[in-house]
């Protein structure tokens, strides 16, 4: 757990706490979203094949995760943590140019 705060840069175990709450509401409401949304595009399991319909909820899913991390992150009082995080995913995936300059 020391090494998961000091790479994080969290300072207690309850910080550690909330942020893995937020992730796991985040997780799964980004994957029950989606499919309202992909439905009211008119993309439906029954109007598609299986297999392109999971790749567009799986593509969907990516940025409906990020905003919805930084919400509810900042409901549980850690938006600076996960704003940093979500821009350092963006900078992973080679999307930092959405953001703009890269920090640490």
């Amino acid at each position: 757990m020391a090494s998961l705060k000091e790479r994080w840069g969290v300072t207690s175990n309850f910080q550690i706490v909330i942020i893995f709450i937020v992730f796991a509401i985040t997780g799964s409401t980004s994957a029950w979203i989606t499919k309202p949304i992909l439905e009211f595009l008119g993309i439906t399991k029954e109007d598609f094949h299986i297999v392109p319909y999971w790749i567009l909820r799986i593509v969907l899913i990516l940025p409906v995760y990020k905003v919805i991390l930084i919400i509810v992150g900042t409901i549980f009082g850690q938006h600076t943590f996960f704003w940093n995080f979500v821009k350092k995913m963006l900078f992973r995936m080679k999307l930092g140019f959405l953001y703009g300059k890269q920090t640490k």
